[in-house]
């Protein structure tokens, strides 16, 4: 297993961040994965998640956005967090050596990712994967921030949990449905924003995130 840190240079004027590659010597492709909102590339959901894929032969290169590798809690503006993702996704490219990259993230990270894709920025990506797609804020239902998705021409897997108090099922089922087989939705019955289950559910955390790095792994093939 490689596992190091990395500096990635941002296109621009955001300067530099910092990503941590973990490339399995059986990788059969990379995932670029970018962190939510509210925590960076070090979140312990980060960390297992990236360690579920390794196990199941997935590359990962995670990343800080400009203002986690600052110490803020306030995103970036979307036009540097969408360089900053790109410039990740061309360091991804040099550090696959050939394999397949994918990109996406946790709920915010993955939203920005597709929206990257949307605007022509990740060209030649294999595809898109929501670790918790955020479809809307907390009692707030609503569809808009999925209409970016209509313009992505890559495959979407949808990792997403019915408990999920940013993305109501009932409103992200006909999105799916309307992206006619482009997207893959992926349901765990009972998790939350962040795949947690309660008690009565028999799962830890660390069997949800390896039935969802089984799933990537299918659908990435």
């Amino acid at each position: 297993m490689d596992k190091r840190k990395i500096e990635i240079k941002i296109n621009g004027q955001a300067g530099k961040v910092t990503g941590i590659l973990q490339n399995p010597s059986s990788a059969r492709c990379l995932f670029l994965f970018a962190h939510g909102a509210g925590a960076g590339m070090d979140h312990v959901f980060m960390e297992k998640a990236a360690q579920s894929l390794a196990d199941v032969d997935i590359a990962t290169l995670r990343y800080n956005f400009p203002y986690t590798e600052k110490g803020g809690k306030r995103p970036d503006p979307a036009p540097v967090l969408l360089q900053t993702i790109q410039s990740a996704y061309l360091a991804a490219k040099e550090y696959a050596n050939g394999l397949p990259v994918f990109a996406g993230g946790k709920s915010m990270g993955g939203r920005m990712t597709s929206t990257a894709a949307s605007k022509g920025l990740l060209t030649g990506v294999k595809g898109i994967v929501f670790y918790g797609f955020p479809l809307h804020a907390p009692g707030q239902p609503s569809n808009h921030r999925a209409e970016h998705l209509y313009h992505v021409e890559e495959p979407m897997l949808f990792l997403q949990g019915t408990k999920d108090k940013l993305a109501d099922l009932t409103l992200l089922q006909p999105v799916i449905d309307n992206l006619r087989g482009k997207a893959t939705i992926h349901i765990v019955e009972g998790a939350d924003h962040s795949f947690h289950l309660p008690k009565s559910a028999g799962k830890s955390d660390e069997d949800v995130l390896k039935e969802l790095a089984l799933k990537v792994r299918e659908w990435s093939v």
